[in-house]
């Protein structure tokens, strides 16, 4: 089966106050901008779909020393192509269908610790595109969705007995964000992933670019790891 060059970027629906600056959690900008313009840049045609075909940005991503060259640049202009979809054109994810699709990529922020886990749209997708011989991708806290994306042959998780990382606990804790997620109840990305068997794997500094690829699984650590994410996803595409 040959595989589309289309890819879907999974958007978080969560925007809501979450960081004890009063600021609010949501799509990290630049961890759906970077995967973005790679894969476009590698031929791919790119839709963003999110579970209710809603979304809000983290508004730590859009503002100060969050914001990379790149990625203001894009910010402030008002006709950048991704801003475009993601204001005109987002699809809700269980109206999306799977067979257009090679790779799902599931971008970051805060907000998707709320509502992956339980996204079911956004699993039903990527576990489809998964099934298809896709590619299912995820930087940071995108990896929240894993869980409940199901190997149709095996009937458990895809990320069972794979290797995969995410968001630390340690970053987590430097930010001041831990505590409020234990407050909350919300699991961090490796108690998420090792609870259905993943193999987390700590990346050797929190901040800086690390990913993991396990056979058509690729994930991502932080900010820094949205591009080389994309790229080994790409990179899986291609020798599948």
């Amino acid at each position: 089966m040959t595989l589309p060059r289309r890819a879907v970027i999974a958007i978080t629906s969560y925007n809501e106050v979450f960081y004890p600056d009063g600021k609010k959690a949501g799509l990290f900008w630049s961890e759906a901008l970077h995967p973005y313009n790679v894969l476009l840049e590698a031929g791919f045609e790119v839709d963003v779909a999110s579970e209710t075909g809603k979304f809000g940005y983290d508004e730590n991503s859009i503002q100060g020393p969050k914001l990379d060259p790149e990625s203001k640049k894009a910010w402030e202009d008002p006709n950048n192509a991704l801003k475009q979809q993601l204001e005109n054109q987002m699809l809700v994810a269980s109206e999306v269908d799977p067979s257009k699709y090679g790779i799902f990529f599931a971008a970051g922020g805060h907000g998707a610790d709320h509502d992956f886990p339980t996204a079911s749209g956004l699993h039903k997708l990527a576990a489809q595109i998964y099934n298809n011989g896709g590619v299912v991708s995820a930087v940071c806290h995108g990896p929240a969705v894993m869980p409940g994306i199901i190997d149709a042959k095996t009937n458990e998780p895809i990320i069972k007995g794979k290797k995969v990382t995410g968001f630390t606990e340690k970053a987590e804790k430097e930010i001041g964000a831990l505590e409020v997620m234990n407050k909350k109840g919300i699991q961090t990305i490796e108690q998420l992933l090792t609870a259905v068997g993943g193999k987390w794997i700590e990346p050797p500094h929190p901040w800086e670019d690390f990913t993991q690829t396990d056979g058509r699984i690729v994930t991502g650590v932080n900010p820094a790891s949205s591009k080389s994410t994309a790229e080994n996803a790409i990179k899986v595409f291609k020798s599948s």
